[in-house]
């Protein structure tokens, strides 16, 4: 068990590497003498004409296809999770569902209150809400023995709901122009993949081509294609109690690839921005509208939920954590990366220079949010913090030093 747990530390803190790299990457190479052949790249036109969007470049197979893949993950894992995991009961479900929605609420405010309500920017109002939880692990990992693993499970678990709004907000917030007939085949087609199931379907491949199938229709009917990945996901049986499970081998299939594949080709995809020599582009209301959103809304969100709900007896402070800590992963979820740089061009169709400001502002934001997330982690070593009647974090502290 132990060496499981620490060869997953490890897995967990190299996909964070790689995520970091390639966003490092997409930003030197767009900021060099090789930016048009980082433009080009992302702009050529592969592959066979799509329902409703006819070619598509590279950057759209990355953003509608290669995430709908993504979110069939986040789906999965959602699903569960809340079956069998972190969100089984309503008490385990109460206080990550109320930091996730203050962490989504507070960061929204603060963009709007930064940009005045401008109509020009108001369609942005999401791009900060959501965290990266890939990412925020990358980083736990990296900390190792400074973020114990009741964090970790806090934060995991409080992604898990973020990972639902996000997911309705891409679903409501961002869909125009509906395609009644492609929406019912969809639906028609989602009553197939559920049937399966109920009628005691266990093979995974005839879920993958459901998939399929659902993802075009979806393309087609205006809703965004990444949706038919949850979608998809719910009508995947768990098996609960049976020897095998079509969810969880799916799950465990999916996982590698999208973690050290799908996100990293999408990091680099979505964070090449020119930044100007004088930095000023931070200075554009959308962009310091996302940073403050993220660096700002999420700490208040996250930090000041949980803390009343302790006060005011709603919930108990997470097991073996000190208040330091809890502040330290709520600056972390400050990182938005993935699902913000998503959810930026949505925001914008077509609006390149809004685009980049909102992919500059999710940088920055999440670069500041990350720095001082790990050092508040780094600097509130369990020790001094410790109560002396707090066994379960004892015992946590002494298992992250075992292992």
């Amino acid at each position: 068990m132990e060496e499981s747990s620490h060869n997953q530390r490890k897995l967990e803190k190299l996909a964070g590497l790689i995520l970091i790299a390639a966003a490092v990457l997409a930003l030197v190479v767009a900021n060099s003498p090789l930016a048009h052949i980082y433009h080009d790249l992302l702009h050529w036109e592969v592959g066979p004409a799509m329902p409703r969007l006819g070619a598509m470049n590279f950057h759209q197979w990355v953003a509608d296809a290669l995430m709908a893949i993504f979110f069939l993950l986040v789906g999965l894992e959602v699903k569960r999770e809340w079956y069998e995991g972190r969100l089984a009961t309503a008490e385990a479900r109460r206080l990550p569902i109320i930091a996730a929605i203050a962490g989504m609420a507070l960061p929204a405010a603060v963009y709007l209150l930064a940009t005045g309500f401008d109509g020009n920017l108001v369609r942005g109002w999401a791009i900060p809400a959501a965290t990266d939880i890939a990412f925020v692990i990358g980083l736990l990992a990296l900390l190792g023995p400074h973020a114990p693993s009741s964090l970790r499970l806090l934060l995991v678990t409080i992604a898990i709901v973020d990972d639902i709004g996000a997911v309705a907000i891409i679903a409501f917030a961002y869909t125009e122009n509906l395609d009644g007939v492609a929406l019912g085949a969809a639906a028609a087609v989602t009553g197939i993949m559920a049937t399966m199931g109920l009628f005691g379907v266990r093979r995974i491949w005839p879920f993958i081509v459901g998939f399929a199938v659902l993802w075009l229709l979806v393309l087609a009917s205006g809703v965004h294609a990444t949706i038919a990945g949850v979608i998809a996901a719910m009508t995947v049986p768990l098996a609960s109690g049976e020897a095998h499970s079509p969810l969880k081998h799916l799950e465990h299939a999916l996982h590698p690839w999208v973690v050290f594949a799908i996100i990293p080709v999408f990091g680099f995809v979505s964070a090449g921005v020119h930044i100007p020599g004088d930095f000023s582009a931070i200075s554009a209301p959308g962009a310091y509208a996302v940073s403050l959103g993220l660096l700002v809304g999420k700490q208040i969100g996250i930090f000041g939920s949980i803390y009343l709900c302790a006060r005011l007896s709603v919930c108990s402070r997470p097991g073996g954590l000190t208040w330091p800590q809890v502040y330290g992963g709520a600056l972390l979820c400050g990182v938005g990366f993935t699902m913000s740089l998503f959810i930026g061009a949505l925001a914008f169709p077509g609006r390149e220079e809004m685009i980049d400001a909102a992919k500059i502002g999710t940088l920055a934001g999440s670069l500041v949010s990350a720095i001082l997330g790990c050092l508040v982690l780094r600097i509130s070593s369990p020790i001094p913090f410790l109560a002396e009647d707090d066994e379960e974090y004892s015992k946590v502290f002494s298992r992250e030093h075992q292992d």
